[in-house]
C-alpha cells in the first residue's frame, strides 16, 4: 500500500534529502497555457465571460454570478446546530489567536530629532477563494475570513464554486459566510473567479490581493495575475510529514497519515522513522484504517502514490534532516521529548507536537490557520495570518538639525552611485538657507553705524 525509501546509512552523506522524497506531479508552469485564455476573456469581456466559463466548466448557467444575501442567511438558519457551533468555536479560537498577532505602530528615534515608524496598514479588498471539488470546505471560509477582519480589510469579497443542484455553492459554505458577515459571496470557482477578483466582472469590483487554496489552474492563474493583485502563495496537493521513532502509537501515526491522504489521489503521506517495528505496525493499521473509512479509494490512491511513503532513517537527529529539507505543509512529532525536538524544526507551515495534537484539529479549531505553504514552500513562505492581509509601511519624520546631521552622508553615496540629483535633494535645502544667511549678514556689514550717521 504504501512504499518504503530506505536512508540509513546516509546520514552526513552528500545526499539532498529535498529530492530523495519525490512529490506529486503539480506543473503549475504547464497549466498556464490552458488558464492564460480564461484570464484574459474575462480580462477583456468581464460579466459575459465569466458566466460563459462557468457554464462550461461547472455545468452552471447563472443568472447572477453574486449570491443574494438572504440565501446565507437563508443557509445559515437551515445549518445544523452541531455544525454552527462547531463554527462558532473555531471562529472564536482563530480570531483569540489573530488578535494576539496585532501589534501597535513601533516608533524608532534612531537619532536626536530623526524618527521612523513602522506603520502596519490593511489591504483596502480582498478575494478570498474556496474551493469545491471533492469537498465542500467550509472550514476554509473560517481561516479565510477570520484574518483578514482582524487584519482590519474593510472589503472582503468571497468567490466559491456552484453546485449543479441549485446554481448556488454548497449552503454550508454559505452559513459560514452568514455567520462571518461576509455579504459579498460569488458562485465563481476555479480560474475565471481568480481573474474575476482581480481585474473585476460585473457586480464584482477588482480585488487588491487574492488569497486561499484551490486545484491546479486556481494555482495557475495567481501566479499568472501575480503583479495585478498580491497572492499568498501557490496551494499545491495537501501533505502531511511524522517524524516519530518507538515510543510513537501507530494507530494514531496511521489515522493522521490517512487524514491528509482523504483530500485526493495527489495528497502526500510521509512517516519518518528510525523505528522498523513502527514502520510495520503502521503498515499494518494503514490496510486496517483504510478498508473501513469511508473514502477508502481515493485514500488508498494517495497512499499508493510516489509522494508517499515510510522513510527509514538512523535517528532522530537524521529525521530532522529530512522532515527540515522536505518542508511539509504540516508536521507532526510523536517522538520522546518531543516538544525538544519540534523546537529544532525550521521548515513546516504548521507543527503539531505530541499524540494529543492531531493535523485534524489544526484543520478546524486549534487556533491555528490551515492555508499553509505546500511543494516545499514552507522553507521560504508562511501560513495565511493576519501579516498576510496587512502592508508594512516607514513614516519618517526628521528635524532640521537631525537631516543636516546626516546630509553629507547622502550626498557622498548620492555621488558614488552617479546620482547627484539624490545628493541635491538634501543639499539643495542647506544651499538656500546658506544663502539667504549670508545675504543677512553682508546686509548688515553694509549698513551705516550710527556715528557715521
Amino acid at each position: 500500500m504504501i512504499r518504503r525509501i530506505d536512508l540509513r546509512g546516509r546520514a552526513g552523506a552528500p545526499v539532498d534529502y529535498r529530492t530523495a522524497v519525490p512529490r506529486a506531479d503539480f506543473d503549475v508552469e504547464a497549466a498556464l497555457h490552458v488558464v492564460r485564455p480564461i484570464v484574459d476573456d474575462v480580462r477583456t469581456r468581464g460579466l459575459e465571460a465569466v458566466v460563459e466559463l462557468t457554464e462550461r466548466f461547472d455545468g452552471v448557467r447563472l443568472a447572477d454570478i453574486r449570491v443574494p444575501v438572504e440565501a446565507t442567511n437563508d443557509a445559515l438558519s437551515a445549518l445544523d446546530p452541531a455544525v454552527r457551533a462547531a463554527l462558532e468555536e473555531s471562529i472564536r479560537r482563530l480570531r483569540t489567536a489573530c488578535e494576539a498577532d496585532l501589534s501597535d505602530d513601533t516608533v524608532v528615534d534612531v537619532a536626536p530629532g530623526a524618527v521612523v515608524t513602522h506603520r502596519s496598514v490593511p489591504v483596502d479588498r480582498v478575494g478570498l477563494y474556496v474551493p469545491g471539488g471533492l469537498a465542500p470546505l467550509v472550514s476554509t471560509v473560517v481561516m479565510n475570513v477570520v484574518p483578514a477582519q482582524v487584519a482590519g480589510v474593510g472589503s472582503i469579497a468571497l468567490a466559491t464554486p456552484p453546485t449543479r443542484e441549485t446554481g448556488l455553492p454548497d449552503p454550508s459554505v454559505l452559513a459560514a459566510c452568514a455567520l462571518l458577515g461576509v455579504e459579498e459571496v460569488y458562485a465563481v470557482g476555479g480560474a475565471q473567479a481568480v481573474a474575476m477578483l482581480a481585474h473585476g466582472a460585473g457586480p464584482c469590483q477588482p480585488v487588491n490581493m487574492v488569497v486561499g487554496p484551490g486545484n491546479l489552474y486556481v494555482t495557475a492563474a495567481k501566479r499568472l495575475l501575480r503583479g495585478v493583485v498580491g497572492i499568498d502563495s501557490e496551494a499545491g496537493p495537501s501533505e502531511i510529514a511524522i517524524l516519530a521513532d518507538e515510543s510513537a502509537d501507530a494507530a494514531f501515526v496511521a489515522a493522521d497519515l490517512l487524514t491528509e491522504a482523504e483530500h485526493g489521489g495527489t495528497s502526500a503521506s510521509l512517516l519518518v522513522t528510525d523505528s522498523d517495528v513502527l514502520a510495520d505496525d503502521v503498515t499494518a493499521e494503514l490496510e486496517k484504517q483504510v478498508a473501513a473509512t469511508r473514502h477508502s479509494e481515493r485514500v488508498a490512491q494517495a497512499l499508493a502514490g510516489e509522494q508517499s511513503a515510510i522513510v527509514l532513517v538512523d535517528d532522530v537527529d537524521q529525521g530532522l534532516d529530512v522532515v527540515n529539507a522536505y518542508a511539509s505543509e504540516h508536521l507532526e512529532v510523536h517522538t520522546r521529548d518531543a516538544a525538544a525536538v519540534a523546537a529544532r524544526v525550521r521548515n513546516a507551515g504548521a507543527v503539531f507536537i505530541g499524540p494529543w495534537s492531531p493535523v485534524a484539529v489544526g484543520d478546524y479549531c486549534a487556533g491555528s490557520n490551515h492555508v499553509l505553504p505546500t511543494a516545499g514552500c514552507a522553507c521560504h513562505s508562511s501560513g495565511l495570518g493576519v501579516d498576510s492581509f496587512l502592508k508594512q509601511m516607514h513614516v519618517v519624520d526628521y528635524t532640521r538639525a537631525a537631516l543636516a546631521e546626516v546630509a553629507d552622508h547622502v550626498v557622498a553615496l548620492a555621488e558614488a552611485e552617479d546620482l547627484p540629483g539624490h545628493g541635491a535633494g538634501v543639499s539643495a535645502r542647506f544651499a538656500q538657507q546658506d544663502s539667504q544667511s549670508a545675504s543677512s549678514a553682508e546686509e548688515v556689514a553694509q549698513r551705516p553705524s550710527r556715528d557715521q550717521g
